[in-house]
């Protein structure tokens, strides 16, 4: 039985992290991961090109029950300290809107700069170990592994959460959570598309492929970004944002035109004697105009409308209220919401109230962030937190 300080459980973004930062300190670190490769979650994150971080990281940008969970992490490693990593490894990075950061040649500069730092520190990696068993003896933790058996004085559970299932994501973590007595908040697919039922679905797949920018609203939150049509609903920016917030039964509310007064513009053309559909069709796209129009006809001329009508048909273009059928499940899922509870875990070292030398960083806990970087930095940030008291 090999014996080490740390076992971390997970060789993904938190995981590898942790483990660095833990070895840096001069701590024997072991991790583990039964998928083949590490960090299989990052190289597909971005389409390819990995948003790293984000240069406008606030507390407010995640989900958690306990609002106030992530503030000390973050504050104590902020986007910038991973910005001057990235830079001290050369990789080069683009700004993106909305403060998000991705590398310009590939995520696997991401990985590799991970699994650098992780040799330097003396870290050592076994991929394809799969945990069969964890016991606690009142000093450390004996793991039994496919490769063997481990014993610990740590154990950081770094192990994700349930989205993409295709790279062997598990619920490990929250079962193990579970076997020490710590609270589980359920977990959901989380920035994911929506799928709609008849005859709605039929409505989007004649727009597959057509990407316009809206704003949505749901459960008083809004966002603002490209939503694109699917064979099964809806996806892009802004619907994987408010998928974090939508629970079925729930309604979305859409504007089409989120930097426009509408009706102060059917005014317009109904003085200038425009009409409706030109005018949808330049804004919105031909086929979506002509679709829209064949779902919620004007049958009159802008023109013989009254004010009244023409504020109503307004409504009907800014306030579009959809009722999604699901998500598209795990397989599409970027995150997971839900997780480990994080009253349970000590938002300074991240080890369990409940149980000396166990500890839960990154997506396996209930902290799931907006899209665009915040949950790699959350996962940098928690990490590192971690690895300075294990």
């Amino acid at each position: 039985m090999k014996v080490v300080d740390v076992v971390i459980i997970g060789a993904g973004a938190a995981g590898l992290m942790c483990a660095a930062q833990a070895g840096y300190r001069g701590r024997s670190v072991l991790v583990l991961d039964h998928a083949p490769k590490a960090a299989a979650k990052i190289r597909m994150s971005g389409g390819g090109k990995c948003n790293f971080t984000n240069l406008n990281v606030k507390p407010e940008n995640y989900i958690c029950a306990n609002p106030h969970f992530v503030k000390s992490a973050l504050a104590r490693y902020s986007s910038m300290q991973f910005i001057e990593l990235v830079e001290r490894h050369g990789i080069d990075y683009e700004q993106r809107a909305h403060g998000q950061l991705f590398t310009l040649t590939g995520a696997g500069q991401i990985i590799q700069l991970l699994r650098t730092e992780a040799d330097w520190a003396g870290v050592d990696i076994q991929l394809n170990a799969q945990v069969l068993g964890v016991d606690y003896d009142g000093d450390g933790y004996r793991l039994t592994s496919s490769l063997g058996d481990y014993y610990c004085q740590s154990l950081v559970v770094a192990s994700g959460g349930l989205a993409y299932p295709k790279l062997k994501a598990t619920g490990l973590g929250m079962a193990l959570a579970q076997q020490f007595g710590l609270k589980i908040i359920k977990s959901q697919p989380g920035l994911v598309p929506l799928v709609f039922k008849s005859p709605w679905k039929e409505w989007f797949a004649q727009l597959a492929g057509l990407s316009l920018e809206v704003s949505i609203r749901c459960q008083n939150q809004l966002f603002q970004e490209a939503m694109l049509v699917t064979h099964q609903g809806l996806s892009g920016p802004v619907v994987l944002q408010i998928s974090n917030y939508w629970q079925p039964g729930l309604p979305i509310e859409i504007n089409l035109f989120p930097h426009l007064e509408v009706f102060d513009q059917l005014k317009k053309l109904k003085a200038q004697n425009q009409p409706l559909a030109k005018w949808l069709a330049q804004t919105l796209t031909k086929n979506f105009s002509q679709a829209w129009l064949a779902k919620y006809p004007l049958n009159k001329a802008l023109s013989d409308c009254t004010d009244r009508e023409l504020q109503d048909y307004a409504k009907t273009l800014t306030h579009w209220t959809l009722y999604p059928e699901n998500t598209a499940g795990y397989d599409k899922a970027e995150v997971s919401l839900g997780g480990v509870d994080t009253d349970e875990v000590s938002s300074k070292t991240f080890e369990a109230f409940k149980q000396q030398g166990l500890y839960f960083i990154g997506e396996v806990l209930d902290v799931t962030g907006h899209l665009g970087g915040y949950n790699f930095q959350w996962a940098w940030a928690s990490g590192h937190a971690c690895a300075q008291v294990v």
